[in-house]
């Protein structure tokens, strides 16, 4: 254990707070995105112009105000459309704009000005979401330091870039520095915080022939490091690569109307233009004829089929808003619902994050009692940051205990703490470094059980004579278990544990919460390794995590889920939907709440489609009156609509629970 560090650049966090090392942040303005630009400025216009409609004003002062809703908002999309046609390919944006188009050619411009606005903001959504995430993916690359002190054959030293650092040279990590490099420890003794990469709760002890990590945060001690990987090949900088790589090939995700969109679009155009032409050809009327052809694409264009997709999706997201869960998208909503296997991380997702005293355990012999122990180790640890330190001092002041304070503090980084309390010499630290050989079998096996249940064991000892054993845990959230089992139910198939600490700690925390499906010591290509082999079993993953070692298998996963509390930058980013009040057991409601939102869309398509066909053929075997037809239309467009709304309401939410609360028997 270590004392107080005394750092070159602040810690990742305050001490008694979960520790997540997080990037600085390169936040992309969102009006810096032409895409939101045009989509604010559509919207601004249309909130402008409807109120004037609605209340009656002359044509000359809200009709402008709808054409400019059109440019702005339509015009990045009739682009990409007509582009999408030089490759002969007919998308669903030039479907929307010329379906606008056609609504406003025959008095519809309100219809056709809202299916504009709803495509401008889709878009403006979309290229958000891939600028902040781009944002943090940048960001990343800052945990790894500029700089590092590089050590000559003659023992001068040299402060160098790191990414000019070469594989064999020596460098020189100072107390409270990050590490440079990847390397292997060549000389001194510290205690590393690598949550960065392996997401492990307590800094790691390393001593010469440890492994370490670019970007972690060294302790109170100096070490000399031996770099065994290029920069650009380091652990961090594949973390990035990773999200990079699995953000870009990650199957385009899209709405169901969507993915008939080619089919829809052509037929709609080829019958529209069918209507149009053939009786001009067997001489009709141009007017007729052509009144006729844009009735038919108004009651045969997908605005309610748009609506029927939308409503539902937007109402749930605004639901879970309420209620804590951040959903980044309506495709994100729609695809939570498809999870039918899901892979959870352990510390700061099942547990808090943050090591309590578990175990007070005083040894035979000692005249101590659970509270002189806990009291005498407090005082020992005050002075100290490290966050076992924390937690003795913790669990003192929760109890209540009055801790007499401490002299002569000494701190010998990777072995522990010493100092003098009430006279009495206190050292408080690793059982194997304090015993260091003495007779001490009793407090050694102590130690032994309490690491075998997957506690990290503390050693206290009194002039040099073992009074007791602390065990020290990250504590497991109150409602992981009930979660696993709702989880369970929903997908049904048992969540698996995907977790970079130690074995033992993570199987214990798996018998408690009834995960038998146990994958420990994982770096963050293992983790997507494994979200990997359960997609190429035909399962459709959903990822929760909250640390950068878990943004690759976030980004690599079918659907990613952050907790938001301690959640890193780069793990928010990434993820699709944040669950930002740190409540785990919403992530099984919003499961279902996503569930519930895809049979509304089936149930409001079914709806839309009736209609369409019904107008439409009404219009082809006879003649329909344009003002039946938009009424027609309109009607199915406000029916769809309010049906999607109904899962704005908190019973939509309640009933989510209940169902988990159902699945574990409660």
């Amino acid at each position: 254990m270590t004392s107080t560090l005394t750092p070159t650049e602040p810690p990742a966090t305050a001490p008694g707070t979960s520790r997540v090392a997080v990037a600085p942040r390169r936040r992309t303005r969102i009006l810096a995105l032409p895409e939101a630009r045009w989509a604010a400025a559509a919207l601004v216009l249309f909130l402008a112009a409807l109120p004037l409609q609605l209340l009656g004003a002359p044509s000359w002062a809200w009709g402008p105000l709808y054409a400019l809703t059109y440019v702005t908002g339509g015009w990045e999309p009739g682009w990409a459309g007509l582009r999408a046609l030089r490759e002969k390919t007919l998308d669903v944006d030039l479907l929307m704009v010329v379906a606008a188009i056609g609504a406003a050619a025959i008095g519809q411009v309100l219809d056709g000005a809202l299916l504009i606005v709803i495509f401008a903001t889709s878009g403006a959504l979309e290229a958000v979401a891939t600028a902040r995430t781009a944002d943090s993916v940048r960001g990343l690359l800052d945990l790894a330091p500029a700089t590092a002190t590089r050590v000559a054959d003659d023992g001068s030293e040299e402060t160098v870039p790191s990414a000019g650092l070469r594989i064999g040279d020596t460098i020189l990590v100072r107390p409270g520095e990050r590490v440079g490099a990847d390397g292997r420890v060549l000389d001194g003794a510290s205690e590393v915080d690598q949550a960065t990469i392996t997401g492990e709760p307590l800094p790691v002890a390393k001593e010469p022939g440890d492994e370490v990590f670019a970007g972690t945060l060294n302790g109170t001690g100096a070490l000399r490091v031996k770099v065994e990987r290029d920069p650009s090949d380091s652990v961090i900088a594949r973390i990035v690569a990773m999200v990079e790589e699995a953000s870009g090939t990650k199957a385009p995700t899209q709405l169901f109307i969507e993915k008939v969109e080619q089919r829809y679009s052509l037929g709609m155009v080829a019958a529209t233009l069918a209507l149009f032409a053939l009786p001009l050809v067997f001489g009709a009327a141009l007017q007729p004829t052509l009144l006729r052809a844009m009735t038919f694409m108004i009651v045969a264009s997908p605005c309610a089929v748009v609506l029927a997709t939308m409503p539902p999706l937007l109402s749930a997201i605004a639901n879970a808003g309420r209620h804590g869960v951040l959903v980044k998208s309506a495709v994100v909503m729609e695809r939570l619902g498809q999870v039918d296997q899901v892979a959870l991380d352990k510390t700061g997702t099942l547990t808090e994050g943050t090591p309590r005293v578990t175990d007070i355990r005083p040894l035979p012999g000692s005249g101590l009692d659970e509270d002189a122990l806990l009291a005498m180790a407090a005082a020992a640890e005050h002075p100290s940051e490290h966050p076992l330190a924390r937690a003795v001092v913790d669990a003192a002041r929760t109890r209540g205990l009055d801790t007499p304070p401490a002299e002569d503090f000494v701190s010998a980084p990777g072995t522990g703490v010493t100092a003098t309390v009430g006279g009495k010499a206190v050292a408080v630290g690793s059982p194997a470094r304090l015993l260091n050989g003495r007779d001490g079998i009793t407090a050694a096996v102590t130690a032994a059980e309490l690491e075998q249940d997957g506690r990290t064991a503390v050693l206290v000892e009194i002039e040099d004579h073992p009074v007791g054993v602390l065990g020290i845990a990250d504590r497991l959230r109150d409602e992981a278990g009930a979660t696993v089992s709702a989880l369970a139910g929903l997908t049904g198939h048992p969540p698996v544990l995907l977790t970079g600490d130690n074995p033992r700690a993570a199987a214990r925390l798996a018998a408690e919460i009834g995960v038998t499906d146990v994958r420990a010591g994982l770096l963050p290509q293992d983790k997507v390794a494994a979200v990997q082999e359960m997609a190429a079993a035909g399962r459709k993953v959903l990822v929760v995590g909250d640390g950068v070692n878990d943004a690759p298998a976030l980004a690599a996963a079918h659907t990613g889920i952050a907790m938001g509390r301690a959640g890193s930058d780069l793990a928010l980013e990434t993820a699709d939907a944040v669950v930002v009040r740190d409540e785990l057991a919403t992530i099984p409601t919003v499961v279902g709440l996503s569930r519930r939102a895809r049979r509304l869309v089936v149930q409001n398509l079914v709806i839309a489609s009736v209609f369409i066909t019904g107008l439409v053929v009404w219009d082809l075997a006879g003649t329909l009156p344009l003002p039946l037809g938009v009424a027609g239309h309109e009607g199915s467009t406000v029916i769809v609509g309010l049906n999607g709304l109904r899962l704005l309401a908190d019973s939509a939410w309640r009933r989510g629970e209940r169902r988990g609360d159902t699945r574990n028997g409660r």
